[in-house]
């Protein structure tokens, strides 16, 4: 998504000139022939091509601030994302300013909102499982506000992001259970309104194929809620009618509590069933049977989070080059699905 309709370099496409010749042609400088900038003011005139002057003024009146907005504070995941922006944020001079959506839309609009009216130099958002229309972040962008997504990204936004590489995450983990010898390997995902949960659906399914079995798609439970009653009836579930020897989980939460349900059920971890879960939470070293996990690395993820808001902040350029990385995975094996 452009930040206006018609750009400078909607001109030069026109013209077959660079973006940097048209946007001196338009400030008239000496350099630029007259007949050049004739043909790019005529033709700016028929695209109605009109400068943001409201996202200039927020490019040259900058506050030094950033805004971030994450689904929860307490979140550990979320928690080293925090502590990576603000490494970055303070070392380049940078305040932030932190707000929490919990998960929800209504939330996310007002901080999203809250932060524009503030006049932050720019936005990091992380969106909400709620967040199925992004009107709101769009209208800001439009308005001029440089904003990165990371983690839970928007779709179809035109902008800079940091991702995990959640596929080959879920692919991990699924192939470690494979290969401790489960069989029959549920997959607890995240809610189907967040790209991440499909891309962990993703490397399950390609672990699957992979190691040659095969996908039972009465074993993949979507968790909207991920509380823990939710998870409790949705393992208890699987466990009765599906019999499933292993689960992955798309959290590291989900995971606790489907072992706490499959020891409930009856289930010896990791001999009848085997759990991986995601993030690599604090706890999941602690608990006893220790869980296995994919790590994410949150930390190195804030930071070039705020380094690439921070760059498009201080640019200089009339258009701005979106740039999207995607960090690795990493598998931690523990004693909820160690066999071998």
């Amino acid at each position: 998504m452009k930040r206006q309709n018609v750009t400078i370099k909607d001109i030069a496409k026109e013209l077959g000139i660079s973006p940097s010749t048209v946007s001196r042609a338009l400030k008239d400088h000496f350099e630029i022939s007259q007949e050049t900038k004739d043909a790019v003011k005529r033709v700016a005139e028929v695209l109605n091509y009109q400068p943001n002057s409201f996202a200039l003024s927020l490019r040259y009146s900058r506050s030094h601030t950033i805004g971030v907005i994450v689904p929860e504070i307490v979140h550990f995941f979320f928690s080293t994302v925090i502590s990576g922006i603000e490494d970055v944020a303070q070392a380049r001079g940078y305040n932030i300013i932190l707000t929490q959506s919990n998960e929800s839309l209504e939330r996310e609009m007002a901080n999203i909102q809250t932060l524009f009216n503030n006049r932050v130099d720019g936005v990091l958002v992380s969106l909400s499982r709620e967040s199925h229309d992004n009107n709101h972040i769009e209208s800001v962008m439009q308005k001029g506000l440089p904003v990165v997504f990371f983690d839970r990204v928007a779709q179809g936004i035109e902008c800079s992001k940091v991702i995990v590489d959640d596929c080959l995450g879920g692919y991990q983990a699924t192939q470690h259970l494979i290969r401790q010898g489960y069989k029959r390997i549920a997959h607890l995902a995240g809610p189907g309104t967040l790209n991440i949960a499909y891309q962990r659906l993703e490397g399950y399914k390609k672990a699957h194929e992979e190691e040659g079995l095969e996908i039972d798609e009465d074993l993949i439970v979507f968790n909207k809620i991920s509380n823990e009653d939710e998870t409790h009836d949705a393992v208890y579930d699987l466990l009765k009618k599906k019999n499933p020897d292993a689960l992955f989980a798309s959290t590291d939460m989900a995971a606790i509590r489907a072992i706490k349900t499959a020891q409930e059920y009856g289930k010896s971890i990791p001999v009848d069933f085997g759990v991986v879960g995601f993030s690599n939470w604090q706890f999941t070293s602690l608990t006893s049977p220790s869980i296995s996990t994919i790590e994410q690395p949150g930390f190195e993820m804030g930071q070039h989070a705020a380094e690439l808001l921070i760059k498009e902040v201080e640019s200089e350029a009339e258009e701005v080059t979106f740039e999207s990385i995607k960090l690795p995975t990493g598998l931690i094996v523990r004693e909820s699905s160690r066999k071998n």
